[in-house]
């Protein structure tokens, strides 16, 4: 054979590709058809299995039953392991923290914490209280296995015909698993977790037991936890001896301690205390007759607050201490902290003075300030105007814009990188995408030369953009990262202070520059001693010493910069007229933010104006309001001249006469300058000399036969010594 296209002779194929094809074909073929009659074999030995009528539908339901119940039972067990998670035993027996706080000189100053004390026995907790407790929480204690689907159905019926929330359908079970188990949040996935923790409560413990669980370890407002807490909190007595009125008002605050603590609202106290009566009566526990003495006779409260208690100091104070005491196991403790009962007094009157005669005419209705030593050792806190009225702390949770006193971040990551004070930068328009910023004048920029010098005390926004940008907006949010600030993010208005920062993150960054480029975060704890009087943290031997953060040659040219904002730039209305002031101004947009943040050589202080609904001021800037407000503190907080020295600048003419005039001093009264020298640094009586001059008086009192010394600190705790207790950081002494 021939190819009829080639002429050429065909070759013989060595494979039969063809043969292969029908080859595989015929042996699926062959496998389906057997497939199909075993299948239809095996199929029809079934046929006699086959249901009709009843027999069918209930076949199919319980088919069905049974697969949704698998299908339950694991998905119920899926959403019970959290809950199993959650459960820890050992929280039951596990006391929160108790704090007495002490100020540096060792004087009590205030509580925090839970006033925790279950050691009262349920036999002798009132009957009348028990019985308010459960008519009000959980009539049906005794007969639910801690889930009342009777109860919680009744509840849900209450609600939906009163249009809101006037019944809670969760029982004493329940609340005791949130409150031992879980956090506050309203969320479905924590009441799924509160049930099957109820489940797991009712099958470990006695009704009697989870009864006095519950009893003990409810928070009852004021700090109180459990009855006897709470009894002895408001009323000054043990929780045997409370009267009906008195447990009816205590059986209210389990539904809501903060709204219904007498010493917050008596009215509302006393209201809810009406409804627990009327619930009493409505229960079956009592008559009306036995209830009518408490309804004309209300409970009254005594007043166990402090008014001078420096409670913004103490809210933060007691937030360090968890952090520190944190996994330590000690939860009673005593703390001595930084704080200057004096400057904190200042603080607080150079605020309101501030707010009161000029704040508001000017829609500024709140304010924060914070002031430390160079160290970071917080010396005062004022969060706000009223801490009855609002307790958020306005100085170290609100996050506001900090304007332009972020500007020195931008400043000082130049001066790291290759500029100097002397630089010459330029005012030019400058473009970010398509925004571009405008001065405080309105204009995009004037075009000219300038010296850093002129820029940063003027506050030029154009040139502080163009800076960040030739910098390096990276390093910028590297820089305030490297002193504390989160807030400061890559963005094109970083410069302008875009983002948002604490009071106290602020003042604290400042601080680095006080003390010569060293770390210094803010803190509030220098020794904590447990229950039995024993020192168990000292932050001197604990803590790590400061880093060096930054050059010593950036902090002096940058302190320079600053120095200029107060002699000849935005903040004029801060300077002190006995010793140098460095500081920067800021100012948001739409004036919804006013700071002033500076130090002299012994304080750093930071100041910021403001509305809660951030609302605008009535063009309040940084150099206004806050300078003058910071002015007026720093005035009175510093006793005397002889302050430390501002790195990068000269001594100032004032403290140098000061310090002339003593060397003459001493010359004609050495005994009595040398004291005076000891017991002055910094404007500042150091803990040591003081501590020192104690020991120096009881000798004395020995000596002149006048008994045995008292102690050189009645308020510190047992076991606590003047050398234990020294505090290396100074303090400002009152005004002489």
């Amino acid at each position: 054979m021939h190819d009829l296209f080639s002429n050429k002779p065909k070759k013989e194929r060595l494979i039969n590709w063809l043969g292969i094809d029908a080859w595989i074909d015929s042996r699926f073929a062959e496998t389906w058809y057997k497939f199909q009659e075993r299948w239809s074999a095996w199929t029809s030995s079934f046929a006699r299995f086959r249901l009709d009528g009843w027999r069918r539908g209930t076949n199919e339901f319980l088919s069905e039953a049974l697969t949704l119940g698998l299908c339950g039972l694991g998905f119920i067990y899926a959403l019970a392991i959290p809950a199993f998670i959650e459960f820890d035993e050992n929280k039951i027996n596990q006391g929160k923290y108790a704090v007495k706080f002490l100020d540096r000189n060792g004087t009590e100053i205030g509580k925090r914490g839970i006033l925790h004390d279950d050691a009262i026995s349920l036999d002798d907790i009132p009957d009348h209280l028990i019985r308010a407790t459960m008519a009000t929480e959980d009539r049906r204690f005794f007969d639910h296995f801690g889930v009342d689907f009777i109860g919680t159905a009744r509840a849900f019926i209450a609600n939906a015909q009163a249009g809101e929330t006037v019944q809670g359908g969760s029982t004493l079970t329940q609340q005791l698993a949130k409150n031992l188990f879980l956090s506050s949040e309203r969320s479905i996935v924590r009441k799924v977790k509160e049930v099957f923790l109820s489940f797991l409560l009712e099958s470990r413990y006695t009704k009697r037991e989870i009864l006095k669980l519950y009893l003990d370890r409810a928070y009852m407002g004021g700090g109180a936890v459990g009855v006897e807490a709470a009894a002895q909190f408001y009323f000054g007595k043990s929780v045997r001896d409370v009267n009906l009125a008195e447990a009816a008002m205590m059986a209210g605050l389990f539904k809501a301690p903060t709204k219904y603590a007498p010493h917050v609202n008596l009215p509302a106290a006393r209201g809810r205390a009406n409804e627990v009566l009327s619930n009493l009566v409505e229960a079956g526990y009592m008559t009306a007759g036995q209830v009518h003495a408490a309804r004309i006779n209300p409970a009254r409260a005594i007043e166990t607050r402090n008014p001078t208690s420096p409670d913004w100091y103490l809210d933060w104070a007691f937030e360090e201490i968890q952090r520190v005491a944190e996994g330590k196991g000690v939860y009673s403790l005593t703390a001595r902290t930084t704080i200057d009962m004096t400057l904190q007094a200042a603080a607080e009157e150079a605020l309101l003075s501030t707010i009161r005669n000029d704040g508001r005419k000017q829609n500024a209705k709140s304010g924060a300030m914070v002031s430390m030593e160079p160290d970071g050792a917080v010396r005062a806190i004022v969060g706000g105007i009223d801490y009855g009225e609002s307790q958020f702390n306005r100085a170290t949770h609100a996050k506001r814009q900090p304007g332009s006193s972020v500007k020195i971040y931008v400043y000082a990551t130049a001066l790291e990188n290759g500029y100097t004070s002397k630089s010459v930068l330029r005012d030019n328009p400058v473009s970010c995408g398509n925004w571009s910023p405008k001065n405080y004048d309105g204009s995009t920029g004037s075009g000219r030369s300038i010296d850093m010098g002129y820029a940063f005390k003027q506050s030029l926004n154009t040139t502080a953009v163009d800076l960040s940008m030739k910098v390096g907006r990276d390093k910028v949010v590297e820089f305030a990262q490297r002193l504390g600030i989160d807030g400061v993010k890559k963005t094109c208005s970083m410069a302008l202070g875009d983002g948002s920062v604490t009071v106290l993150d602020h003042t604290g960054a400042y601080a680095h520059f006080a003390n010569g480029g060293k770390s210094a975060r803010p803190y509030a704890i220098l020794e904590m001693y447990n229950g039995k009087g024993e020192l168990f943290y000292s932050r001197q031997r604990d803590e790590p010493e400061p880093a060096q953060v930054i050059k010593p040659r950036v902090v002096e040219q940058m302190n320079q910069l600053m120095n200029l904002v107060v002699t000849d730039g935005t903040g004029k209305r801060a300077a002190l007229d006995f010793t140098h002031v460095v500081g920067k101004t800021g100012t948001s947009s739409s004036y919804k933010d006013a700071w002033f943040v500076g130090f002299t050589g012994g304080l750093v202080t930071g100041v910021w104006f403001g509305n809660d609904d951030n609302r605008a001021m009535n063009k309040i800037t940084g150099g206004s309001l806050p300078a003058q407000t910071w002015q007026s503190f720093m005035s009175v907080a510093h006793t005397n001249m002889n302050i430390p020295t501002i790195m990068g600048l000269s001594q100032h003419p004032r403290q140098a006469q000061e310090q002339q005039r003593l060397a003459e001093q001493r010359k004609t009264e050495p005994a009595a300058t040398q004291v005076a020298s000891t017991t002055r640094k910094n404007g500042i009586m150091p803990d040591q000399t003081r501590e020192m001059l104690k020991r120096l008086a009881e000798t004395l009192r020995k000596v002149g036969g006048l008994g045995e010394p008292a102690s050189a600190d009645p308020a510190a705790p047992k076991g606590t010594t003047p050398e234990r207790r020294a505090d290396a950081v100074p303090r400002a002494v009152p005004p002489q």
